[in-house]
């Protein structure tokens, strides 16, 4: 099942005195992704290199063991972020969600910011910058507070890409929705589908949100829903083949 997510390209901060030490931080640049073997992101981030990639599930299709044992690696990793997400202790003030996002692991940024993304505000912001600007004016600076301004300038710019990609994936996400019921309650699919491709609606957003939509029908045994399994059995080939010969943006 393909799922949409953001991701970031990251620089290593150090925390100040003062404040517990973190763990390194590696904030990344935002990106919409579409992940289909790797849909929890435990492996971390795509390696470069179509060859690897391809090579890798193929070793995972013939390699039963490899397989069972990448399955059981996901699975723990999920449920070890689950349990992590589920222990945290929501913040209440704009200067404790600071620490919060300061203490997040790398890979759990992205859902953190979506989970919090309406108290990414400006009371958020403002709070940010009021005590970046104690950092850069202050008279005795030392060392420690140096490290703490470049650690909360990283996160300033880690928080303001992630919630500009988080808005986007969520803008496409919306039309995904109106493009696939349309779809769907269509009397001539092929001709939507046609329709859809010469107006350029096809996209990436769309093909993971029909992708999950078609898998979460077979997974609930939905043999009656027509629409779906016309889709799944007649065009979704031709139109995943169109997307990959044109290079359908994102």
């Amino acid at each position: 099942m393909a799922t949409l997510s953001f991701g970031f390209a990251t620089t290593s901060v150090s925390a100040a005195a003062g404040y517990r030490r973190r763990s390194n931080c590696r904030w990344r640049r935002p990106t919409i992704l579409s992940v289909g073997w790797d849909p929890e992101g435990v492996l971390g981030p795509p390696q470069t290199g179509h060859l690897a990639r391809l090579e890798f599930r193929r070793r995972l299709e013939r390699d039963s063991e490899a397989r069972e044992a990448f399955q059981r690696q996901v699975e723990e990793e999920k449920e070890r972020r689950q349990t992590l997400r589920q222990s945290r202790i929501l913040p209440d003030t704009p200067e404790e969600l600071i620490e919060y996002f300061l203490d997040t692991e790398a890979q759990e940024i992205e859902f953190e910011i979506a989970r919090m993304r309406t108290r990414l505000d400006e009371g958020f912001f403002a709070q940010l910058k009021f005590e970046l600007g104690q950092l850069r004016f202050a008279v005795n600076k030392t060392e420690h507070m140096e490290e703490r301004q470049i650690e909360l300038e990283a996160l300033e710019k880690a928080i303001q890409e992630g919630i500009e990609a988080y808005d986007k994936m969520q803008g496409e996400l919306i039309k995904a929705r109106a493009s696939l019921t349309k779809i769907l309650t269509s009397k001539d699919v092929k001709a939507t589908l046609l329709d859809m491709v010469e107006k350029n609606e096809i996209n990436r957003s769309l093909l993971a949100l029909l992708d999950e939509n078609i898998a979460n029908a077979h997974k609930g045994n939905q043999v009656g829903d027509r629409n779906t399994r016309l889709y799944c059995n007649q065009y979704g080939r031709t139109l995943l083949e169109h997307f990959d010969a044109t290079g359908i943006e994102k």
